[in-house]
């Protein structure tokens, strides 16, 4: 054939980079000081893809010992084929967790990779239906002392996001009064979300919901542990009506959000690319989503999920995260920056958009 593109993968390459934070970071349920972010760059014809996820070190050691080889001499135009193959030959590595973060970051990677060999951006080749996709701010540590808690907030409304979020769930106590002080920073437009990462009991969310309702709390996300579907369907069922129920950050395969949605558990699916296997696991998430009637939100990683985001009719927002949207922008050119409140993909750049900064990373590698 004819002007056929030469698209083998001939190499793949896995770095990992561990950035700390800019100070103490917690949340309801975990504390941290650090960020690690595994990268792959993967090489065909004449173009690169790049591809990563937020994940430990043994990630890397994954992809370098299983997932390369399964994938160097495959067509990069074959995605569907490479993470069907990734996917059924970790059988018995156990697929969720790190093995489903692996395969993410290659398939985000292969996706990468095949729109820039097709000189399109992401979103086209995804298939676009809208130019934007609405991005809120999210941080607002349990850490934060109730000063940088409010400027943190309200920064982000100053930027022109139209939502921020912030943590609860450290101290349930202390939570009603860090609620309001957020809502007097931020003034009564912007959307207030609070996201407990399931720290409180079932009765304990229903109990916060209502204090929580007294300041305009439009998301209440995990209010328990995402794997207590009762408790949430619980909580969706007999919180305020104003206030959207959100879960699903942690799924790694497709039943997990089948359940959840079997379970009416949420009115807010949210799905990871990073961590549900890569893009071609987060569009499946999307059509589940049209199948229930359910949106979807983006969890995270800013610079990835607004491509796929603007392809899906259920996807309504992608969490703008301070951790991630802070290192997508010291190691990547091109990395996402709200505009108007909404992340709106760089039609201008194949791919994802986004070129590495090898040398501003390089200080970080691991």
């Amino acid at each position: 054939m004819k002007n056929r593109i030469d698209a083998t993968i001939d190499r793949l390459k896995v770095s990992t980079y561990q950035v700390p934070t800019d100070g103490p970071e917690s949340d309801g349920t975990l504390e941290w000081d650090s960020t690690t972010l595994v990268l792959v760059e993967l090489h065909a014809g004449n173009a690169s893809g790049l591809g990563f996820t937020y994940a430990s070190q043994s990630t890397a050691s994954l992809i370098q010992e299983k997932l390369q080889k399964l994938v160097i001499g495959r067509d990069a135009m074959d995605v569907q084929t490479a993470w069907e193959v990734m996917v059924n030959s970790t059988r018995n590595l156990g697929r969720p967790g790190i093995t489903a973060m692996a395969i993410a970051a290659v398939d985000i990677a292969l996706w990468d990779l095949k729109a820039r060999l097709l000189q399109l951006p992401l979103v086209k080749l995804l298939g676009e239906v809208r130019p934007g996709i609405p991005a809120y701010g999210s941080g607002g540590f349990t850490s934060y002392p109730i000063e940088r808690l409010q400027n943190q907030m309200e920064n982000w409304v100053k930027c022109g996001l139209r939502s921020v979020k912030m943590k609860v769930g450290r101290d349930p106590s202390l939570d009603p009064a860090r609620v309001q002080a957020v809502r007097e920073a931020i003034g009564p437009k912007a959307e207030l979300f609070v996201d407990a990462n399931g720290a409180y009991s079932p009765k304990q969310a229903l109990e916060q919901a209502e204090t929580f309702e007294r300041h305009e709390v439009k998301w209440f996300e995990e209010p328990v542990v995402s794997d207590d579907l009762d408790g949430l369907r619980m909580v969706r069922d007999r919180a305020p009506s104003s206030m959207v129920i959100a879960a699903g950050e942690y799924g790694y395969e497709l039943v997990y959000f089948r359940r959840m949605l079997e379970a009416r558990a949420v009115d807010v699916l949210q799905a990871d690319a990073t961590r549900c296997a890569g893009i071609t696991g987060f569009l499946r998430a999307g059509a589940l989503c049209e199948a229930f009637l359910t949106p979807l939100s983006a969890h995270t990683a800013p610079s990835i999920h607004q491509h796929p985001c603007c392809a899906l009719e259920r996807a309504c927002s992608v969490e703008y995260f301070y951790d991630h949207y802070r290192i997508e922008q010291m190691f990547f050119d091109g990395a996402a920056n709200p505009i108007e409140g909404e992340l709106r993909p760089d039609l201008s750049r194949p791919g994802l958009g986004l070129e590495f900064k090898r040398a501003d990373a390089q200080v970080y590698g691991v």
